[in-house]
């Protein structure tokens, strides 16, 4: 388990593309926000009803899922009910045979991710088309998203125009981003308008209409809404929102957290199938409403991660995610959201490092525009681990011999005057090499310390 951690994070220190495409996104994306919410005073006022609006869904969710069941149904939509993952691709692979589908065009879906619902339409031998181009990107390249708004952030456009070139039936001549885009509407135009199918997620779902809200960049979930003969959305359960009004204020906040607009391109609102009169759209449509371990979440004490709207704040300001992209974490959902989500869902026997890879810098939940104190949670996690005895055995016993040492404060400083002469040693302002700090240096040069330690300094009165 650590191994193949390690061996992730280790590929990915050394990956120098990576560090490009990564910070050339994340960092755009930092800057944006950054401005986005310092011209909107009354953040902190928006963020306390988004975090009080999710937590009164959480808490009566029960109630909450029958009436919009209800409204859904009578708009012309069916509801299907899904507790795994298993079931929710069966569920969609049925629909999907029922309308004798060959092709299903598909929009960009964590949940969709989650449940390995791109697995499970080639098992059955459904083709797929994303509609999403970074979806689409990631599809030729065979890989998984490396994170939840930006699929392909962790490929430079140089790497995306070499792969269109091997990859499309008309690929571009002219190397920019324009060329690229409209190599990729000749590939995908045709195979979009023509899929039987059309599945999308959800951002939000508004219980009192039986409405689902979608937001993209590219229009992308329309395609697979509109055109297609039949539409199906999977979501999971804790999209619901009360009411319009009630999404429309987590819309600010996504968006402006997202991307540091103030609305995003396109905003989605519907109910059912086509109706009479209607001039497109859907013949039927179907919901499934997806659990998957989310109850349990609720139950356990994650409830408050159960807030999330997906944004990606967390992820953008991470400084662990911002070294080593989403890839190296392993599980669908990637940095900090993800190295909480990822244990509920895989189990913390198979996800017990990436608790342990957090800084505890407190950065994600500073940004978090539904307040989720995810430095909290991942704390919980670590302790855990510690008391169900996942811990490597020499993690343990290095922290027993730690322990031992802090309770003896003169032979703790006195060992910490010798690790700092020593590491002086080592190097003049950076280490390159140290011993037992090798997951450190490998990727990294270790500054050099401090001539005397911080408790040294105080006692001479140094402030």
């Amino acid at each position: 388990m650590s191994r193949a951690f390690d061996a992730r994070v280790d590929a990915a220190l050394a990956d120098r593309q990576l560090k490009i495409a990564v910070e050339r996104t994340a960092g755009t994306a930092e800057a944006k926000r950054g401005a986005a919410i310092g011209a909107w005073p009354s953040f902190g006022a928006a963020r306390e009803r988004a975090a009080a609006i999710k937590d009164h869904v959480i808490a009566n969710l029960g109630a909450y899922l029958v009436q919009f069941e209800a409204a859904a149904t009578a708009s012309g939509a069916t509801v299907h009910w899904a507790a795994t993952a298993d079931e929710a691709c069966a569920i969609v692979v049925e629909i999907c045979r029922k309308a004798g589908a060959k092709s299903v065009a598909r929009s960009k879906s964590m949940l969709g991710e989650e449940i390995g619902l791109p697995h499970a339409l080639e098992a059955a031998g459904i083709g797929r088309v994303e509609t999403d181009l970074a979806e689409h990107i990631i599809q030729l390249a065979g890989e998984r998203p490396s994170h939840i708004i930006w699929p392909a952030m962790h490929k430079t456009r140089e790497q995306v125009s070499e792969l269109f070139h091997a990859r499309h039936r008309e690929p571009h001549v002219e190397e920019s981003i324009v060329a690229m885009a409209a190599s990729a509407r000749r590939q995908l135009r045709g195979e979009m308008l023509g899929a039987d199918v059309g599945i999308s997620g959800a951002n939000f779902l508004i219980a009192d209409s039986g409405q689902v809200c979608t937001v993209t960049n590219e229009g992308n979930a329309e395609l697979s809404l509109v055109p297609p003969r039949v539409h199906i959305v999977t979501a999971g359960i804790e999209k619901l929102v009360p009411s319009m009004d009630h999404a429309v204020h987590l819309l600010r906040l996504l968006a402006r957290s997202a991307t540091g607009a103030a609305l995003t391109q396109y905003t989605t609102f519907y109910a059912g199938p086509k109706r009479a009169g209607d001039r497109d759209g859907p013949e039927e449509m179907h919901i499934v409403l997806v659990d998957n371990g989310r109850s349990a979440m609720r139950d356990d004490g994650l409830a408050e991660m159960l807030r999330c709207i997906r944004c990606g704040a967390c992820m953008n300001h991470c400084v662990v995610f911002r070294q080593i992209g989403g890839h190296a974490y392993g599980g669908t959902y990637p940095g900090p959201m993800g190295s909480v989500l990822t244990p509920a869902l895989d189990g913390l026997a198979a996800s017990r490092d990436l608790p342990n890879a957090c800084t505890m810098n407190g950065k994600c939940q500073e940004v978090c525009p539904v307040a989720i104190p995810l430095p909290t949670l991942l704390r919980g996690w670590r302790e855990k681990s510690w008391r169900e005895g996942l811990e490597p055995v020499t993690l343990r016993s290095g922290l027993g011999l730690w322990a031992w040492a802090a309770r003896r404060p003169w032979l703790y400083r006195a060992g910490v005057r010798w690790a700092i002469r020593a590491m002086r040693l080592a190097g003049r302002g950076w280490i390159a090499k140290l011993p037992l700090a090798g997951g450190w240096t490998g990727g990294r040069d270790f500054p050099a310390p401090a001539a005397e330690s911080f408790m040294d300094r105080y006692r001479k009165g140094e402030r």
